[in-house]
């Protein structure tokens, strides 16, 4: 018996997403609540399982495919076994299994992979799954594939014309001068449209400051083994700063509110969403009320939506709401920058990288570890003294942590 498979549910006010990559393909055997697809939404990936076992006998859509909630994506044959599906020819059953694996490999070389990686495979002739990555998370560098293509004793070969894909890529005229388009990504057109929205109808402007971390630095070095071993996580900068900007909503309100139609909305909790990096772009999952959780709760919290960021398994209840916003460019390097407001959020953090700087202490000059801080606000609710106080309170209480104990 055949079965429809249908894009299911996908979050309040979802109601289409696209197809990112499948996981299944024609004639590959399939078992219940194994996922065969996934789906792109505005904010994450979300696996289809099947709710049936057999054997998938056909795909309705195709990778890039926009596709609503309740359509038919794909058929699988129930109860189907072996290699071929219920009055299906062996034959065609292993011609659907090559199509299957030849679909895949063009998935990797062209979804996987980035630009310049993928370029290297395809001169160098070279498979990428037998090549361990170096780089992050494992991934491929195009050092890797050149490394692989010596190793073997391969000359680059000539350019080959590359399977079609979603992903072409255009030559131009002169040696070595390429260019490649790749249609963006529901995730990423939806983070395109959110920062140049809240640009459009926002009255952004941020204020600065640099903070002393060296009283968070001594904290970290003389608890950090206690620490993990009585919450076993790691004591990390996060639940200092997010602890921080708790008292500095607390005392200026407006920070942690946001206007909806001619309204003012005030929250008298605080849900900080954390922006972190994911395969396909940055999203923001949210740390509810961390005005009531202790370090040890908001450094898991933090951790374990790390952890699904890298792994897509982040959904949409996990980054809905959010009252205000925390943002570490400092992770990746950067000493300074002017982040923009979360819709419909009024206010962000921006977090820089640490690095010793000679500074002005009691009239003589001291190296201190030292990091600017940015809140990029939105001036229609926030007024510039209000924002300039908010932060100067997270300043003061990461400079003096015994602040944060006692509720100054």
């Amino acid at each position: 018996m055949a079965t429809e498979i249908t894009v299911p549910q996908l979050g309040e006010s979802v109601t289409e997403g696209s197809i990112g990559e499948w996981l299944k393909q024609p004639g590959d055997a399939v078992a219940v609540d194994e996922p065969i697809a996934s789906l792109e939404t505005d904010k994450v990936a979300v696996d289809v399982p099947s709710p049936v076992a057999g054997v998938l006998s056909e795909h309705r859509a195709e990778v890039g495919d926009t596709v609503e909630v309740g359509a038919v994506i794909a058929v699988i044959e129930e109860g189907a076994t072996g290699a071929a599906t219920k009055g299906e020819e062996p034959a065609r059953a292993q011609e659907k299994r090559e199509e299957g694996e030849e679909k895949r490999e063009d998935q990797e070389v062209t979804q996987t992979l980035s630009p310049a990686v993928r370029r290297a495979v395809l001169e160098h002739g070279v498979d990428p799954s037998t090549i361990k990555g170096t780089g992050k998370d494992g991934r491929l560098t195009k050092e890797d594939v050149i490394a692989a293509a010596k190793a073997k004793g391969d000359s680059p070969a000539p350019s080959p014309t590359p399977t079609p894909a979603p992903a072409p890529t255009a030559t131009a005229t002169g040696e070595g001068r390429n260019e490649e388009r790749v249609k963006m990504t529901r995730m990423r057109q939806t983070i395109a449209k959110r920062l140049k929205g809240a640009q459009d109808n926002a009255a952004l402007l941020t204020t600065f400051n640099d903070v002393d971390m060296t009283a968070v630095i001594e904290a970290r070095t003389k608890y950090k083994d206690l620490f993990a071993k009585k919450h076993d996580i790691r004591l990390g900068f996060m639940g200092f700063f997010a602890k921080a900007a708790c008292l500095a909503l607390k005392d200026v309100p407006s920070v942690n509110a946001y206007i909806e139609g001619d309204e003012i909305v005030y929250h008298d909790y605080v849900d900080i969403s954390v922006a972190v990096s994911a395969p396909n772009g940055l999203v923001v999952p949210v740390v509810r009320d961390c005005d009531k959780k202790g370090f040890a709760q908001i450094e898991k919290d933090i951790a374990d939506y790390g952890k699904r960021a890298k792994d897509g398994t982040l959904t949409m209840a996990d980054m809905t709401g959010g009252t205000f916003t925390i943002s570490n460019g400092g992770v990746f390097g950067s000493l300074m920058s002017t982040p923009i407001i979360n819709p419909p959020q009024s206010a962000v953090l921006g977090l820089h990288r640490i690095e010793d700087r000679p500074v002005a202490i009691n009239g003589e000059v001291k190296i201190r570890p030292m990091m600017y801080i940015a809140l990029s606000y939105d001036h229609r609710l926030i007024d510039g003294r209000e924002a300039v106080t908010a932060l100067k309170i997270i300043k003061e209480a990461i400079e003096d942590p015994t602040r944060m104990l006692i509720d100054l």
